[in-house]
């Protein structure tokens, strides 16, 4: 069973000296004489100081703390005080105001390192504005698009409702027999362009051209005379436009593959009138086609007039 706290010896170390001065060593029984020296002390104190020796004497009242620790810091501040210990304490106060200068180069160099944080986070905001001021350039790009073709198509919507209120007796024959011929001229000369690579690689002889040529160019003058007539103000009529060339390729087509043919009642002779039907009709669709786009293209460039024409 252990013994009790109170049993238990409190140690305390002296110098050897002071103890001698003052005679305290102890009666007791229980006391301890072991001299052993002290490594820190030795450090600092230069190699001629003679050693010192300590005891340690067991007291249970622990009196006598005070002298002892006055005792100790004297021997400090002598330590301290000694011509070789200089050189280690101005090496430590050296060492210290390296720490400081490394303390404060970290801090700098975290301020900087948050700074270009900052600066990069700035030049992404920078970029996503850049972005979204694109966009939104792009939108307002189409956005005065869209402005712009429905101005021209009130424009014609208006034209058109002003051409409607015009009479019969303020319409310009004369002018409108000259517009009507000039679209005629451009039908024909387009269209007639347009069949040539066909026709030449149909033909079988020159005549059999000229006259595939001829019969076209016909076609084509007759074409822009109806087609002018038939749009009139309403240029932007897809429907209208596109109808009147199918109208016209389609008829004629179906004659072109009806010429010199002998129908039978059979399912070979249907097959064959249908692919050359469908070969001839997609043919004039072409060429009409072409002629359409021409009128339309002068139209819109003011180079011929729509019926009926203002004065």
């Amino acid at each position: 069973m252990p013994p009790p706290a109170s049993a238990i010896p409190q140690f305390r170390c002296v110098s050897s000296s002071l103890l001698r001065s003052r005679k305290l060593i102890s009666s007791d029984p229980h006391h301890i004489h072991c001299p052993k020296p002290i490594s820190s002390l030795n450090l600092l104190s230069s190699s001629s100081s003679p050693p010192r020796r300590w005891r340690c004497g067991a007291n249970s009242e622990g009196t006598g703390s005070r002298p002892e620790e006055e005792a100790l810091s004297g021997m400090v501040d002598e330590l301290l005080r000694r011509e070789e210990n200089k050189a280690l304490l101005d090496g430590l106060e050296e060492a210290s105001a390296r720490v400081e200068r490394a303390r404060e180069a970290l801090a700098d160099i975290e301020r900087r390192a948050a700074d270009v944080l900052r600066a990069k986070e700035y030049m992404r905001q920078l970029q996503n504005r850049e972005a979204e001021i694109a966009q939104s350039q792009r939108e307002l790009l189409e956005a005065r698009a869209k402005v712009e073709e429905a101005q021209r198509s009130l424009s014609a919507n208006t034209d058109d409702s002003n051409n409607s209120d015009i009479v019969f007796e303020d319409i310009n024959k004369e002018k409108e027999r000259l517009e009507s011929a000039k679209a005629a001229v451009v039908s024909s000369v387009v269209g007639t362009l347009a069949s040539v690579p066909i026709y030449l690689y149909q033909a079988t002889s020159v005549p059999q051209v000229i006259l595939d040529l001829a019969v076209i160019s016909i076609s084509c003058a007759l074409f822009g005379v109806t087609f002018r007539y038939t749009v009139r103000q309403d240029l932007d009529n897809l429907q209208l436009k596109t109808g009147t060339c199918a109208a016209f390729g389609l008829i004629k087509g179906l004659s072109a593959a009806e010429t010199g043919r002998i129908l039978k009642l059979d399912a070979e002779t249907f097959i064959s009138f249908s692919i050359d039907g469908a070969v001839y009709v997609s043919e004039n669709i072409f060429i009409f086609l072409a002629a359409a786009v021409a009128l339309d293209f002068c139209f819109k460039m003011r180079l011929l007039s729509p019926f009926p024409t203002r004065r």
